[in-house]
C-alpha cells in the first residue's frame, strides 16, 4: 500500500492521560474500541472514520510523529520540547491545545542547599555539579545556558525528588507548579517551561494529506494554552550547597515499583525490615535497624549505574537491568552478588501472531531475507543488540522506547525484545513470543570496589539475604512434598 493511499495513524498516550484523552475523543465523535480505560489493547485496525491508532508511552509519541511512522499524536507538551531541545529541526508541528492538566518543568535544590525559591545559584558554585532528571535534553540546554564547565548529568527512570541533596545536588523535575515541587520536598529555583497538552502533527503529513478526519472535529475543544522554554537570564551571587557521600556508612538502594513487593518479601525472610519500607507503601529515605546502613528507595533501572559510581554499594535490582548495564558498559565495576529468585520472567523476541515461524532460527532466515534493516524495538536496547549480534543479523536498526512496547509489532517494528511473566498483553496485542534467551530474577547487586569503609555491614547483609533465600528455598520444598502428599 502506498504511503498516500494509506490510512492515517493518530499516536495517543498510555497513562494518566490515558482515560480523559479517551473521553475527550469520545465526545469529539472519535471513540475508538480498546482504548478505555483498563484495556490492554494497544492497536487498532482502520476504524469508520479512516484512522487507526496505536497506544504509546507520550515520550515516545512526538519521536514516532517525527519519524513520520504517524500522522498524528497526542501528548503532553513537555514530551514535544523534550525532543526540540535537542533536535530542533524535526519535523512536528503543533496543531492545537486540549482541555488537559498543565506541566511545568523546574529547576530545585534540596531545602539544605542553601537557596530559597525563584534563586538560580551562582554558576561559580556548580562546577561538577550532578544534574538529576528525566529531562536530559532539556537539562542540557539549561547547562548551556548556565555556561557549566563540567556537570554530570544523571538520567533517569523517575523518582528524581529523591536524588537531593545525597545522589543529585539539582534537579530537573516536571510538576503541576511551584507548590507540587515543594510537595515533593524540594525548592523550586526556576521554571523552565510550561505547556498543556498537545495535538501534534508530522509536518509533512500536514502539507500532503487530508488530516481533517481527525483534527477537524478537535478544533472546537482547542484552548489557548501555550508552550514555551523559558531559560534563565540570570543567576544569584548565592552559592550552591553541596553533600559529598559519606564513606563511613554502608548506602543500601531498594526498589519501588513492580519490584518492591517481592523486595519486602526477601528482606522479610532475611529477618530484615527497613520502618517504611512495605510491601506496597514506602517513604524514600526509610529508617534502617542496624547502625551504619542508610537506606533509599529508587528506580531499580537505575540501580547499576548508581552502584557503579558509588553513590550506593549495595542494590536490590534486577539481572535483566544488571544486563542491560553491563551490554552498553562491560567493564562498569558492579556485579551481581546474590540471586534472589524471585519476580521471575522471561526475555525474548516477540514478533506478530501471522509471523511464518515458529522458532527464532526459522525466523533467522526470513529476516536475513528483507533487503533492510530489521527494525527492533525494546526498553532494553543494550540486550537487544547484544541478542543481534550474537545472532548476527546483518543489518539492524535499534528502536529504544519508554514502554508500551506491543504496539509496535509488526507496523513500526518488525521485533519486540520483551519481558513477559504471564503473556497476558502479549496475547491481547496478538503477539507471540519466540525463544526467549533471558530468565530475569531480582537480584542484589553491588560495587566491585565498595566505596564504604564499612565491609563489616556489606558482608552482614549479604549473608542475611542468602540465609532468607536458603530459608524460602527450603519452605518451598516443605510446601512441595506437603502437597505430594496430601494428593497421594
Amino acid at each position: 500500500m502506498s504511503s498516500a493511499a494509506a490510512p492515517l495513524g493518530l499516536a495517543v498516550p498510555t497513562g494518566s492521560l490515558r482515560e480523559p484523552i479517551g473521553e475527550l475523543l469520545a465526545a469529539r465523535g472519535l471513540a475508538m474500541d480498546g482504548y478505555e480505560a483498563g484495556s490492554r489493547l494497544l492497536r487498532s485496525e482502520v476504524n469508520e472514520r479512516g484512522f487507526r491508532f496505536r497506544v504509546f508511552r507520550e515520550r515516545d509519541i512526538p519521536i514516532q510523529v517525527a519519524l513520520g511512522n504517524y500522522d498524528l499524536g497526542i501528548c503532553s507538551d513537555v514530551w514535544v520540547a523534550e525532543l526540540q531541545a535537542r533536535f530542533p529541526g524535526q519535523q512536528v508541528v503543533r496543531v492545537g491545545a486540549l482541555p488537559g492538566p498543565a506541566t511545568e518543568v523546574w529547576l530545585c535544590a534540596a531545602p539544605g542547599a542553601g537557596l530559597e525559591p525563584g534563586q538560580v545559584p551562582n554558576p561559580a558554585s556548580l562546577d561538577g555539579v550532578r544534574l538529576a532528571t528525566e529531562l536530559p535534553n532539556l537539562t542540557d540546554l539549561l547547562a548551556s545556558r548556565l555556561r557549566l564547565p563540567r556537570y554530570t548529568l544523571l538520567d533517569l527512570y523517575g523518582s528524581v525528588e529523591a536524588y537531593p541533596p545525597e545522589d543529585g545536588d539539582l534537579a530537573v523535575v516536571a510538576a503541576a507548579d511551584a507548590a507540587a515541587v515543594e510537595a515533593l520536598g524540594l525548592v523550586p529555583l526556576h521554571r523552565l517551561f510550561r505547556g498543556g497538552v498537545a495535538v501534534v502533527a508530522n509536518a509533512e503529513s500536514l502539507r500532503t494529506r487530508d488530516c481533517s478526519a481527525v483534527v477537524e472535529p478537535l478544533t472546537p475543544a482547542f484552548v489557548p494554552t501555550e508552550s514555551a522554554v523559558t531559560l534563565p537570564d540570570r543567576a544569584t551571587d548565592v552559592p550552591l550547597r553541596r553533600v559529598e557521600r559519606d564513606t563511613g556508612v554502608l548506602r543500601f538502594a531498594l526498589p519501588d515499583g513492580h519490584a518492591q513487593r517481592h523486595t519486602f518479601t526477601a528482606l522479610a525472610d532475611a529477618g530484615l525490615a527497613f520502618e517504611g519500607y512495605g510491601e506496597r507503601d514506602f517513604v524514600r529515605r526509610p529508617v534502617s535497624p542496624i547502625d551504619g546502613i542508610e537506606v533509599k528507595v529508587v528506580r531499580p533501572q537505575d540501580m547499576p549505574a548508581l552502584v557503579a559510581m558509588g553513590a550506593f554499594d549495595i542494590a536490590v535490582s534486577g539481572v535483566d537491568r544488571l544486563r542491560e548495564h553491563l551490554a552498553f558498559f562491560p567493564a562498569s565495576p558492579v556485579e551481581m552478588a546474590l540471586d534472589l529468585r524471585r519476580s521471575r520472567y522471561r526475555i525474548g523476541p516477540v514478533v506478530h501472531n501471522d509471523f511464518p515461524a515458529e522458532t527464532t532460527q526459522e525466523a533467522l532466515a526470513i529476516w536475513s531475507r528483507l533487503g533492510r534493516p530489521v527494525r527492533i524495538a525494546s526498553e532494553f536496547p543494550g540486550l537487544a543488540e547484544e541478542w543481534a549480534r550474537e545472532l548476527r543479523l546483518p543489518h539492524t536498526a535499534i528502536i529504544p522506547i519508554a514502554g508500551a512496547s506491543e504496539a509496535f509489532v509488526p507496523e513500526d517494528a518488525d521485533i519486540l525484545i520483551e519481558g513477559t511473566e504471564t503473556g497476558t498483553s502479549l496475547r491481547v496485542n496478538n503477539l507471540r513470543m519466540l525463544d526467549p534467551f533471558l530468565d530475569s530474577t531480582n537480584c542484589v547487586i553491588a560495587a566491585t570496589n565498595p566505596r564504604t569503609s564499612r565491609r563489616d555491614l556489606l558482608d552482614l547483609l549479604l549473608d542475611r539475604l542468602r540465609e532468607g533465600v536458603r530459608a524460602a528455598a527450603a519452605a518451598e520444598e516443605g510446601a512441595v512434598a506437603q502437597g505430594a502428599r496430601g494428593g497421594a
